[in-house]
């Protein structure tokens, strides 16, 4: 059988790496050929990604898969709603802003002081983050650098820009920015009236052109690669990838694309734009092939990689893995907290903000890293139970199996306690999920496989290895976890 070659760039908020895919007899091996940081950096009291560093990385990544053989295609998926300005020789303005950038703090209530929050969920169906794109445009009013910007490219966009010249917005990315139309897969002509008439941003001069997943969106630099190797827009927005790699067997599943954030929701044929949705905070975002995915995020183990920063800077030995098996012999539900508290997004001192949210609704403050672990851990999958739950209502469906793709799957505590917190059997797997999703679109879009979303879920399931739990082991009843909410959530 012959080998096809492909690779997928995959950028995380904290790291990055690329994955070579060959694809052979209708299963993918995959084959990480380099993994690096993503590096940000302070200028000017602001926080700013080291875009091209980055590029430089994805370069020299895409350069390690070829020397396995020539490539057919590549492709670059990244977290949401962060961009990059470019004047007309194609430079950028300045290094693109991280979306941890305290510029947008306040943003959203004044926002809405002219263009009512329901206006704006009755267009794009986005919850509302303070980074979100619409945000951190509104933040920028009067920057004098607008009137030069020829072109603004969401991220994995400006990483595909400077591997073949293409300039595009993929949907999937679009999506999460609160200017798109999610209903009509569409730039929203309302949203973006009102970006020029109240902050004076021309968007509907410098957004580009729409482009579905897997549109073929030029040909790899030679400089790069010499060879005919295509650039493809996936699922850009690694959710979208993630999601598209689910090994499941049915349409009635929920999803928890975990990793620095979890993502936590259904894939819908429809957005849900209702004043219940709303209110509950849930995202519309854009899908492969006409899907959409319906999820809130919960901060995710963003909060213990940052706990454990901050222990290894007062000079403690933490060891993720160790920590996290210490914890599973700790009992559970002890402490445990809102895991969409807002004062958990920053960097730094995590473990004090825990225990301020842990005195504040009168429970048990842990007093080690690993009594801190083992409240993570548990919080986590509280918010997962929680959040499933309000979808499956706000969405008038009932779901079968969670599945868990993405690094996050790994944690073995946190998917029994996510089966034991639901009552629903927990799939683990695929960890490489957005590079698989990556690849499999990348295979269809070049004419290699062949068929709808679920077909691309059957080579999924035969490349991946997956995991699975069952409630009942840990002996947590559904009552231990109402009454565990009822403290986190203090009613």
């Amino acid at each position: 059988m012959i080998d096809h070659l492909f690779a997928a760039a995959d950028l995380g908020a904290s790291s990055g790496r690329v994955i070579l895919g060959r694809l052979n007899d209708g299963r993918f091996t995959l084959t990480e050929v380099h993994r690096f940081p993503t590096p940000s950096f302070e200028n000017d009291g602001h926080l700013h990604w080291d875009a091209e560093a980055i590029r430089n990385h994805i370069i020299t990544g895409i350069r390690a898969a070829g020397e396995s053989g020539p490539l057919r295609s590549v492709a670059v998926d990244t977290w949401g709603v962060d961009y990059g300005r470019l004047d007309a020789t194609g430079t950028l303005s300045e290094p693109p802003h991280h979306y941890r950038d305290a510029r947008t703090q306040g943003v959203p209530a004044a926002f809405f002081a002219d263009f009512g929050p329901e206006k704006l969920y009755g267009q794009a169906g986005l919850q509302v983050m303070d980074f979100n794109t619409v945000f951190q445009y509104a933040s920028s009013a009067g920057d004098p650098r607008w009137p030069e910007v020829d072109t603004c490219l969401f991220l994995p966009d400006l990483f595909t820009y400077w591997l073949c010249g293409a300039k595009n917005a993929e949907i999937t990315i679009a999506s999460t920015s609160g200017l798109l139309d999610v209903g009509a897969r569409q730039w929203s002509a309302t949203t973006l009236a009102h970006m020029n008439q109240r902050y004076g941003i021309d968007c509907e001069r410098v957004l580009p052109p729409l482009v579905e997943p897997g549109t073929v969106v030029g040909s790899l630099y030679r400089e790069i690669l010499d060879c005919d190797t295509s650039v493809i827009a996936v699922g850009s927005h690694d959710t979208a990838s993630a999601i598209a790699s689910i090994p499941t067997t049915t349409r009635n599943f929920a999803y928890i694309s975990s990793g620095t954030w979890s993502l936590v929701g259904l894939e819908l044929d429809h957005p849900i734009l209702s004043e219940e949705s709303r209110q509950a905070d849930f995202t519309n975002e854009l899908g492969i092939d006409s899907t959409l995915t319906y999820h809130r995020n919960v901060m995710g183990l963003w909060v213990l990689t940052e706990s454990r920063r901050h222990w290894e800077a007062e000079g403690l030995d933490v060891d993720l893995q160790t920590l996290i098996e210490a914890a599973a012999h700790l009992p559970a539900l002890v402490t445990v907290v809102d895991m969409e508290d807002p004062r958990l997004m920053p960097p730094g001192d995590m473990p004090s903000r825990l225990a301020d949210m842990a005195q504040e609704t009168g429970q048990p403050i842990p007093q080690t890293p690993v009594e801190y672990t083992r409240c993570i851990i548990d919080s986590l999958a509280l918010g997962y139970r929680r959040v499933i739950r309000q979808a499956q209502n706000l969405a008038k469906t009932e779901v079968e199996v969670i599945h868990i793709v993405g690094g996050g799957c790994r944690n073995r505590l946190l998917n029994q306690l996510t089966t034991e917190a639901t009552g629903l059997e927990v799939i683990a797997g695929p960890a490489e999920g957005t590079a698989l999703g990556s690849l499999l679109v990348q295979a269809r879009a070049t004419g290699v496989l062949q068929g709808d979303l679920m077909a691309l879920r059957h080579v999924s399931r035969a490349s991946c290895q997956v995991d699975t739990y069952t409630p009942g082991v840990l002996g947590l009843t559904q009552s231990d976890w109402d009454n565990a909410e009822r403290r986190a959530f203090a009613f």
